[in-house]
């Protein structure tokens, strides 16, 4: 099972859940993020970062790792890229570490080198194995309870989370988003099935013909080409800004890069504006920081 990119699809979908499964509340999410931050002088790549929002009252930066392969060396590289983040990003207030494991069994042994991180409030270690006996009343928890699930409990467990998906106060949208994660979770679990024998077994045949799913569907795909234009005119807004600052100020950082490639449409087309009248780097500089 390609599990790392389940949970970040999980995460894309409900943000909300990885605070559940720390046990806040779910609408510290609202302040949140969620994507993935490359660190390219030396190609790290961190797969599920929470990065606030620039007016979120909590500006902590959440670094999120799932783990389901046993590896000695995941500690040490887990914490080189978050220090070489923290060192390219000066002004983060603060951040924590969350650690999804399937099993106990799986984490490597903590090191004496890294005790300090470990004995802080900083890092945190979420045992999947630990959450079967937790309550199911959320959906996102029943989520994860369901990647862990044994075979023989998988299909009533599923169904249980299908028959609970609009008794939930989510958006139509959000319901037939989390029915796909439901079915994807099972279509990884059992690899020998088609699609389709899955989609039997569930019953969600009957499922996808409803009112309620045909609607989330469409309005999820209207959402999906205008979020696929804006990205597109976001991309090339970043590329274009980036080329006129290199003509005009010589080669940008890429702690400044970074910086800029955090910016809404709106804000490059403000900064497409103003690099006009920029003549030397500290002009960039300080229009970032004037602007976070």
């Amino acid at each position: 099972m390609k599990t790392d990119s389940l949970f970040y699809r999980i995460f894309q979908t409900d943000p909300g859940i990885l605070f559940e499964l720390l046990g806040h509340s779910p609408d510290m999410a609202q302040g949140y993020e969620f994507s993935s931050v490359e660190v390219k002088q030396v190609a790290f790549r961190l797969d599920g970062v929470f990065l606030p929002t620039p007016n979120a009252p909590d500006q902590t930066v959440w670094f999120v790792e799932v783990q389901f392969q046993k590896d000695p060396g995941f500690y040490p590289r887990f914490f080189s890229e978050i220090y070489l983040y923290l060192s390219l990003h000066p002004d983060t207030v603060d951040w924590q570490a969350v650690v999804i494991f399937p099993y106990r069994s799986i984490e490597p042994l903590p090191s004496q080198l890294y005790r300090a991180n470990f004995n802080s409030d900083q890092v945190n270690r979420i045992y999947l194995e630990e959450l079967m006996d937790v309550p199911k009343e959320s959906l996102g928890i029943g989520l994860m309870q369901l990647i862990v699930a044994n075979a023989g409990d998988t299909v009533t467990q599923a169904q249980a989370l299908l028959s609970r998906t609009h008794t939930q106060e989510q958006t139509e949208t959000k319901i037939a988003a989390i029915i796909e994660l439901i079915e994807t979770i099972v279509v990884y679990k059992f690899p020998q099935l088609s699609r389709e024998e899955i989609e039997r077994m569930l019953g969600l045949s009957e499922l996808r013909q409803t009112k309620v799913y045909q609607e989330a569907l469409q309005e999820g795909r209207q959402e999906g080409r205008q979020e696929g234009r804006q990205e597109g005119a976001l991309s090339e807004g970043q590329s274009l800004v980036l080329r006129l600052l290199n003509r005009r100020l010589g080669e940008v950082s890429p702690s400044v890069q970074s910086q800029i490639q955090a910016l809404s449409l709106d804000q490059l087309e403000a900064l497409g504006e103003a690099l006009l009248d920029f003549s030397q780097p500290t002009d960039l500089v300080s229009w970032l920081q004037e602007y976070q």
